[in-house]
């Protein structure tokens, strides 16, 4: 696994997520009430994610916290 940032770490686990469940981004920052911009920059690793819209994100997903950071992006597999 690469060496990336925490930004980028969440980012690519979200993209992961969305794209498992077939929605644009569009579509997803939509769904949970998300301007597209902010999404796509917290997506891309452009932004850091506030704590609250992390929630958000993974509830939207259906993934708890939990299930959210049990990823290879974390270290944790």
């Amino acid at each position: 696994m690469h060496d990336y940032d925490i930004r980028s770490k969440i980012g690519l686990r979200i993209k992961e997520l969305r794209a498992e469940r077939g929605v644009s981004q569009e579509e997803f920052a939509s769904l949970i009430g998300m301007s597209r911009s902010y999404f796509g920059e917290v997506e891309t690793g452009k932004r850091n994610v506030a704590a609250v819209n992390l929630e958000k994100i993974t509830k939207g997903l259906g993934v708890s916290l939990a299930e959210f950071f049990d990823s290879e992006f974390f270290g944790e597999r």
